[in-house]
């Protein structure tokens, strides 16, 4: 990946969640504080005021500065979550002017990290951390096959929207869902839907 694919997929990212902003918030709404979808269009309409700017920059320095403007402007928890990812994965391609496939998995596996670390969450609690989880151990897999980096990350998709989908059953016992109990039972996770969402974008532009 060059620092014009990582840009690409970062304004792929934008556009999907604006797309689909309503969707976000719709499964937000049982489950949560019905703005996932409106926080995360926020802070990627931010993002996106950045992008004539992020041209000139490598790929770590674009992650690195939509980490800092996702904590600065987006609310609840979906901000610092996704920031703390996109920083650590940042740091885990540092000073790279092209990313190898290995490079594009070991950012994956820093973004997973990022997350685990800022939400000391698991899987199995319906988060996003059961879309992620699954989708960098499917990355790290097509990686040691040996495969093109557009088959790792079809693959990261995938497992990302099989773990998406996992969500539905479950009962939530992380973030303000667990409030629900019982009743968190039968909806999908809308984080666990929006890393599908970016996951499924860097799968777009890789193709």
């Amino acid at each position: 990946m060059t620092n014009e694919d990582t840009l690409r997929w970062l304004e792929r990212v934008a556009d999907v969640l604006h797309e689909n902003a309503a969707y976000l918030t719709q499964l937000d709404s049982p489950i949560g504080d019905a703005d996932h979808g409106t926080n995360m269009d926020r802070g990627f309409k931010a993002v996106r005021d950045k992008f004539p700017t992020m041209g000139a920059m490598d790929s770590s320095t674009q992650l690195k500065t939509v980490g800092m403007t996702l904590v600065s402007t987006v609310g609840g928890a979906s901000g610092p979550l996704y920031g703390t990812a996109f920083l650590r994965g940042s740091a885990a391609v540092a000073n790279k002017s092209e990313l190898t496939s290995a490079d594009v998995v070991a950012l994956l596996e820093a973004f997973l990290g990022g997350i685990v670390a800022r939400g000391k969450a698991t899987t199995n609690e319906k988060t996003m951390v059961d879309a992620l989880t699954p989708a960098v151990a499917a990355a790290k897999r097509a990686l040691n096959e040996g495969v093109p980096l557009a088959e790792i990350t079809a693959r990261t998709a995938a497992a990302a929207e099989e773990g998406m989908k996992a969500t539905i059953p479950m009962l939530a016992t992380k973030g303000r869902a667990s409030y629900l109990g019982e009743r968190s039972i039968g909806h999908q996770d809308p984080g666990a839907t929006s890393s599908w969402l970016i996951l499924r974008s860097l799968a777009e532009v890789t193709a």
